[in-house]
Parts: C-alpha cells; sequence; structure tokens
C-alpha cells in the first residue's frame, strides 16, 4: 500500500496493468475489491491520500466548524461564483464522512415513473438485475436492518445483520408515528455493530470520520482488504488529468496523471472511472482529442448533461420541554410518501430518514448570528431529520469546464412543487407527535453528496454515453462505476447502489478480459 506514512511512494510499480480505477470511493473502491481474485491486476489511483485516524475525528469544533477534512478545490456556478461543494478526496472518497445510510432502490425506480413535473426515466435493467449484487455489496458492507419492516420494499432475505434499534426518545417517535398510521422503519446501516464489533454508537458518526473505523466505509470494506490480497495496486496522490486513447479514439490506452508533481502515464488494457459524477465527467471532457473533440465518449453529447443532486430539506422539530437523549439517532425513516403524494398532489412526494444527532457547533455556521449556547439548547432538545424529493434528469443541468480548466456546475431544481408537499406534510407530522416548534431550510448548490446521472447508461447510443454494462459507447475499453450512470436519482441515498453496480460490473469487465488476448508486458513508468 503506497501510503505517505510508510515513506514517499515513487509511483507506480509498472508501466501497464489490466486494469486501471481512477478513484477509490464506493464505486472504485468496491471494484477494486471485486476484481481482486478475479486473476487481472488493478491499479487503484487515489487524488487524496488516507483520512488520519485522529481525535479530531470526533470534534464537532473541528469538523464543522473548522473544516478540517475539508480539501476540494472550488467550483463554480453559471455567474462565475465560487462555492465549495460537500465532496471529499481521500482514499474511500465521501464515504469517509457519510451516514452510513446503505438502502436499496425500490423495484419502481428502475422503471419510468410519473411526477408533476416530468418523468423519471426507466433504466436499462431492471431491480431483479440488481438484486444479487445488493445481497453482496449488504454483506460486504456489513448492513444492519430488518427485512420485515418496510412495506415500500418486500423482500424474502434478511440483513447480513440485525437492525440496530432505536434509542428511547426515537422509539417514542416512531411509536407516535405509528399511532398517526404510518409505517416508520429501521434505516439499513453500515456499522460495525456485530459481537466483538469497533461500534460504540456514538454522536460523532453521520457526517463525522470514524475514528475506530467502525462505519463501513469503502476505505476499510473494500480498499484496504483489495490491497491486501496482492493483486490491486493502490497509488495515492495521484491526480488524473487525462484518459489516453488510440488513434481511431475506440481504444483507451491509459491515463495520463500527475502524482507529487511528477506527471506520468499509465497504460491499460480497461480504464475505469470512479471519480463521482462531478469529477468523472470533468475527467472524461478534459480528455478531448481529435478523435473525441467534444470530450471523450462524448458522441451524443450527453457527458456532463443531466446532473442530479436531489432537492434536500433539512427539518428540526424542537420541544423546549423534553431533551432529546439520543446519542445514535439515525436510526429511522419513513416512506409513506414514497410512491404517492396526497389528494390535490397526488404523485410521488419522497423519503425522510434522521440525521446524526444535532449538534450547536454542527449548525453554527449556519446561524452565525446566534450565540452557540442557544444553538447548543435548542438541539438538546430537538428531533432532526432529512427530507428528500426526487430530482429529474435536464440535460441542461450539467457539468462543464471553464476556459481555465476548472469545474462549472449549471443547477436550477426542478420538482420542486412535489418537495414542498413534502415539507408542509412532514412538519403538520412533527407538530402532532409533539414538536410543536418545527423548522425547515432547503440546501443549495454545494449540497451534493447524492450527485449523479452525469454520465448516464442507456440503450440508445445517440442519448447515452454508458451501456447497460456501463461501458462507454464509444471506447470499448473504458467503464464508468460510479452515480454518474444512473438515469434517474431516485430519493433514496445512493451508495449502496453505487456498491452493487461495481460488483456487477465487475463481473463484466473480468469476461472482457477473458475474451481479449494478451496485453502489454510489464515495464517502468513513463515520465511525461
Amino acid at each position: 500500500m503506497r501510503d505517505a506514512s510508510v515513506g514517499e511512494p515513487t509511483g507506480p510499480s509498472k508501466h501497464s496493468y489490466d486494469v486501471v480505477i481512477v478513484g477509490s470511493g464506493m464505486g472504485g473502491g468496491t471494484l477494486a475489491y471485486a476484481l481482486a481474485d478475479s486473476g487481472v491486476d488493478v491499479l487503484l489511483i487515489e487524488r487524496g491520500d488516507f483520512l488520519p485516524q485522529e481525535k479530531q475525528n470526533w470534534s464537532p469544533q473541528e469538523v464543522f466548524e473548522g473544516h478540517r477534512y475539508a480539501n476540494a478545490e472550488q467550483w463554480y456556478d453559471t455567474e462565475g461564483r465560487p462555492f465549495s461543494p460537500g465532496t471529499y478526496y481521500y482514499v474511500g472518497g465521501n464515504t469517509k464522512l457519510y451516514g452510513s445510510s446503505l438502502v436499496r432502490f425500490r423495484r419502481e425506480d428502475f422503471q419510468s415513473t410519473q411526477h408533476e413535473a416530468g418523468e423519471s426515466p426507466e433504466w436499462p435493467f431492471s431491480y431483479d438485475d440488481f438484486a444479487p449484487y445488493y445481497a453482496r455489496a449488504e454483506q460486504v458492507y456489513r448492513v444492519h436492518g430488518d427485512h420485515t419492516d418496510d412495506p415500500t420494499l418486500p423482500r424474502d432475505e434478511p440483513f447480513p445483520y440485525p437492525a440496530i434499534g432505536h434509542e428511547p426518545p426515537v422509539q417514542e417517535a416512531a411509536d407516535a408515528l405509528r399511532r398517526l398510521g404510518y409505517t416508520p422503519s429501521n434505516i439499513p446501516l453500515g456499522i460495525d455493530l456485530r459481537e466483538g464489533g469497533g461500534c460504540i454508537r456514538c454522536r460523532t458518526c453521520d457526517g463525522f470520520p470514524c475514528r475506530v473505523l467502525a462505519k463501513s466505509d469503502a476505505d476499510v470494506r473494500c480498499v484496504r482488504p483489495a490491497v491486501a490480497s496482492g493483486t490491486v495496486e493502490l497509488l495515492t496522490n495521484a491526480y488524473a488529468e487525462q484518459v489516453l486513447t488510440d488513434d481511431t479514439g475506440m481504444q483507451a490506452t491509459g491515463v495520463r496523471l500527475r502524482h507529487r508533481g511528477t506527471e506520468l502515464v499509465v497504460e491499460a488494457a480497461t480504464v475505469v472511472v470512479s471519480c463521482g459524477a462531478v469529477n468523472s465527467a470533468a475527467l472524461l471532457l478534459r480528455s478531448a482529442n481529435p478523435a473525441h473533440p467534444g470530450g471523450l465518449a462524448n458522441s451524443s453529447g450527453m457527458v456532463g448533461r443531466n446532473y442530479m443532486v436531489h432537492n434536500n430539506s433539512i427539518m428540526v422539530g424542537i420541544n423546549p420541554l423534553k431533551k432529546n437523549t439520543a446519542e445514535f439517532q439515525k436510526t429511522l425513516y419513513l416512506n409513506d410518501f414514497y410512491t404517492r403524494g396526497t389528494a390535490e398532489h397526488p404523485y410521488p412526494l419522497g423519503h425522510v430518514q434522521l440525521i446524526g444527532k444535532l449538534q450547536g457547533e454542527m449548525i453554527k455556521g449556519q446561524r452565525p448570528l446566534i450565540p452557540k449556547w442557544a444553538l447548543s439548547q435548542a438541539t438538546a432538545r430537538s428531533i432532526d431529520w432529512w427530507l428528500f424529493t426526487e430530482d429529474l434528469p435536464d440535460p441542461d443541468n450539467r457539468v462543464t469546464l471553464t476556459a481555465d480548466g476548472n469545474i462549472q456546475i449549471a443547477w436550477t431544481p426542478n420538482n420542486t412543487r412535489a418537495h414542498e408537499v413534502l415539507v408542509r406534510e412532514m412538519r403538520k407530522i412533527l407538530r402532532k407527535i409533539g414538536y410543536p416548534f418545527v423548522f425547515s431550510e432547503g440546501t443549495g448548490i454545494e449540497v451534493n453528496s447524492h450527485q449523479a446521472g452525469t454520465v448516464r447508461a442507456g440503450t440508445d447510443p445517440a442519448t447515452s454515453v454508458l451501456d447497460a454494462d456501463c461501458r462507454a459507447h464509444d471506447v470499448h475499453n473504458l467503464y464508468v462505476v460510479d452515480s454518474s450512470f444512473f438515469p434517474s436519482l431516485p430519493v433514496m441515498n445512493p451508495a449502496l447502489s453505487i456498491a452493487a453496480n461495481a460488483f456487477r460490473v465487475a463481473e463484466a469487465i473480468t469476461a472482457q478480459h477473458r475474451t481479449t488476448a494478451g496485453r502489454t508486458s510489464p515495464a517502468e513508468p513513463t515520465s511525461v
């Protein structure tokens, strides 16, 4: 493992690999793990380094006020205004700070669904095609859940581990919701709460790095075991500048990267891009060449388009007479509005789930004029929710590059009426279950942890970039395995679907290598 803590690495050990994967997050990290025993040799490239295990991992002041682990460059909106995106460059990618909600998309999510604002399109494969890979991802990521309690997804097989259960304040909320006729369910979570596991159910999980490595992130669950296998090599602090092709443009030949100030070319029989929906699109656009003047694999003009991030609101219910003593609050979600709406809005509204317990320091940045002591008093008496509504693919919502190579995001929220109705309905519900003061706030362009759709998969090369195996229509040995491939963005956390797809695509890559004769012989890396 090429970690800066064990000496300054000189670069990749070879000039050529069977598979080069760019990005070590939920897609790339899982794919590396899936390929570790397949007989191919893999180079996994990560632009960041390992996130340090340190006491600051669990400090709200350091993580939220000090932004200790924020390491992404600024992006720009269409007016040229910079913003700091919710993206992290570490081994394991954004999963190092995610909330470990590992949920399956519903059967309906793979089908065409009508919303008031338009259609959520059909995927090029079904839920049944995906189901065995969901099961494998749940095993690898140690998902805890209850397979009987969510009517929106009937399933026969149990989760690998039982649901972790609710603490008393959350159980009281669940009981109150049931009395109103709703069906609160246990969130499937990827944490190491097995017998002898390391999870201590602390309140610094959702949005924090795990100091004891008990969160099922891509680094701990996939990258480290893959590297330990001996068939996967990890190169950190390596920024992929361009995917290279032969003169025809139909075959990727490798990746040009910058590693600690040195430019290198690493050749590959197969190139996999997995940088996150925004950065994957940016890499393909940067990889334009004479055969692909509009960006690599972009004959459709769809690279970067159809950017989706969900319509999100945080909602806080406060009962000033009652403290919320929950430490690990994020155990409940509500899907009663997932496929239905209201009498005056008979369309799907979305998904509601608890988030990690808010603390005063965590919201000081959004409320700088309120004293921290007052914020701490309020959050000690709050129950805290995240509301998602589906945003629809729109080709005008897109990722582009500025003249000097910076990332630019064009994003106008859509399907917003559904979100307004969900916020209204949930506000009424919280008041009914004992929280008289309810506050909500929508999120902006910088909240993009659920980014998707910019390199969409489909059956028609004129309207999609990838085929059903997530292989580029235009480049025969180029794959994309993060959420870029999503034709739509169902209103669930996308992480498990990214991991399941990586296991699925690993089979296609392995099959391709079995039918491809030979590869470039190992040699010394080439400096540029």
